[in-house]
């Protein structure tokens, strides 16, 4: 299967690498923020070993092995929040083409192979990190004000709606599937390249294990000429100087990056405290409804608070409902909140007992709160 013509540098998370290997196969210790040496594959043998391993989705960094600090690759994930249409995510990418048309860069639009969309763009490798997230983020606040009522660029889940364009991707040590990749649903359909004339009418379900090959077959790969016509991030960054000069510093990073000067409050607007010295930002009425490891127990969860609250459930938009990805120290569960704001104030459920309450952080919490009393 091809591989990703963007990027040779491979995530393989939790591998070790002192094991045998293709000759020709090396590592590399600098594509991240923290130390891991990562796996390079740049021919067959290569890709046939680590799928070996039982690594199917790979995740390639925007970087050469050669040129670790300059990624060649600039990355637009389009990230539909629960509920929105399929229709909405391809209307998103068709506005995100028409800009990168006027800003004289090609997209190369992909599906996720789950939800969402990825448009990858081929650049000079000029720029740093930071300079390419910058210039991310200058696109995704261009997208939302062209469509406010279809894109977002918030990054905290309650004040997103529509499909939110995941900036944060462009940060250093983050990465998404690569062209080709099966992705973990049961269907097996796998991350595939498009041409922009598919994109209006293609739809996620048609690609899959079972149908890439004749389609590859038959078609190709659309993303052959990706490396033809590198672009330049100049314009984009001159809609980042616009956006500071009014008034838009930095927008939120990944909590485990640091903490820029430009970059405001990293906290969620429903948990900001009043002496923040800004205009006050209204806080969300969030009540947690289920915390599960099981995603399946959690959505039952929520069905079941959405009967109990029968006559408000149909006060609620889409986007109202927040089903968070939580991740522990060595364990992941699923969180579902709801968003109150539709609901008027008297009608409001109190906070109630989530069901089902299984947070497999809380002993871990609990422990650490009794630890620090001690002390």
């Amino acid at each position: 299967m091809a591989k990703e013509p963007a990027s040779e540098v491979l995530a393989v998370e939790g591998r070790e690498v002192q094991i045998t290997h293709p000759d020709k196969l090396y590592f590399s210790s600098q594509a991240r923020i923290s130390n891991a040496e990562e796996i390079v594959v740049d021919d067959a043998p290569g890709l046939a070993w680590i799928v070996n391993l039982g690594c199917i989705e790979l995740h390639p960094h925007p970087v050469r092995s050669g040129n670790l600090e300059h990624p060649d690759e600039l990355r637009i994930d389009l990230d539909p929040v629960p509920g929105v249409s399929w229709d909405d995510v391809r209307r998103v990418a068709l506005e995100v083409q028409a800009l990168l048309k006027e800003v004289g860069l090609r997209g190369w639009p992909k599906t996720s192979g789950s939800r969402g969309m990825h448009i990858n763009v081929r650049i000079e490798p000029r720029w740093t990190f930071p300079e390419v997230r910058r210039a991310a983020v200058a696109l995704s606040r261009a997208v939302e004000r062209r469509a406010p009522a279809l894109a977002s660029s918030k990054w905290w889940k309650e004040e997103r709606h529509g499909v939110f364009l995941d900036y944060n991707q462009n940060a250093k040590d983050r990465t998404t599937c690569s062209a080709y990749s099966a992705r973990p649903l049961p269907d097996a359909r796998v991350s595939t390249p498009l041409h922009w004339h598919e994109v209006p009418d293609c739809d996620p379900a048609d690609f899959t294990i079972f149908t890439i090959p004749e389609r590859f077959a038959k078609i190709g790969d659309p993303h052959a000429g990706m490396d033809g016509g590198p672009g330049s991030l100049e314009t984009l960054l001159e809609f980042a100087d616009k956006d500071e000069a009014a008034g838009l510093g930095d927008a939120p990073w990944p909590p485990h990056f640091r903490k820029t000067e430009a970059e405001g409050p990293r906290v969620a607007p429903s948990r900001a405290r009043s002496s923040v010295k800004k205009p006050p930002r209204v806080k969300m009425p969030l009540v947690v409804i289920a915390n599960s490891p099981d995603k399946g127990a959690a959505l039952a969860g929520l069905e079941r608070w959405k009967s109990k609250h029968s006559q408000i459930a149909p006060l609620l938009a889409t986007d109202d409902v927040l089903v968070d990805s939580m991740r522990g120290r060595s364990s992941t569960w699923t969180r579902i909140r709801v968003n109150l704001r539709h609901v008027p104030e008297a009608r409001r459920p109190p906070q109630e007992t989530p069901d089902p309450d299984d947070d497999p952080t809380r002993e871990w919490r609990k422990k650490k709160a009794e630890k620090k009393g001690k002390e």
